[in-house]
């Protein structure tokens, strides 16, 4: 997506046992007009770094399988479907299943949630950066202790 920047990098989990949950912010251009955040989260299903970002009070979200996705990106190679999850006004929310993970895109203002419409392609950071770049931009709020989920 032209004009994104990364803000920031944050983690939850124990010290013995590593981190269960990693979280990526990226900045740029908000569809329509100013800017948008965006926080991109892996999380093994218990840890709640998303659901806290996203301002919800459970740590896993609570999906219909019977309902159709309402996004798609592409994770890990593989096309993965996203379902939104409302919120009490906060960021739009949007959150599936990757590989035993939960991935979840939280964006704010919530209007950019229309970004999640066009062809993401997630990576792995484990695996290196590949033939992109990744440019740095202002640190991101959102990742803060008391800057997660508000306006």
């Amino acid at each position: 997506m032209d004009g994104w920047r990364f803000g920031g990098v944050a983690g939850a989990g124990e010290e013995s046992r590593g981190w269960r949950a990693a979280a990526v912010c990226l900045a740029g251009p908000n569809p329509f007009g100013g800017r948008a955040e965006m926080v991109l989260v892996a999380e093994e299903p218990g840890v709640g770094l998303g659901a806290g970002l996203a301002g919800l009070p459970v740590p896993d979200p609570v999906l219909d399988p019977q309902r159709p996705a309402d996004a798609k990106v592409h994770a890990l190679g593989h096309p993965t479907p996203l379902w939104f999850v409302q919120t009490d006004g906060g960021p739009a929310v949007y959150v599936g299943e990757a590989e035993g993970c939960w991935l979840w895109v939280v964006l704010w203002p919530a209007p950019a949630g229309l970004l999640v419409a066009e062809d993401l392609d997630l990576v792995d950071l484990r695996d290196g950066l590949g033939p992109w770049e990744l440019r740095a931009g202002p640190a991101c709020r959102r990742l803060s202790p008391r800057g997660g989920t508000g306006q």
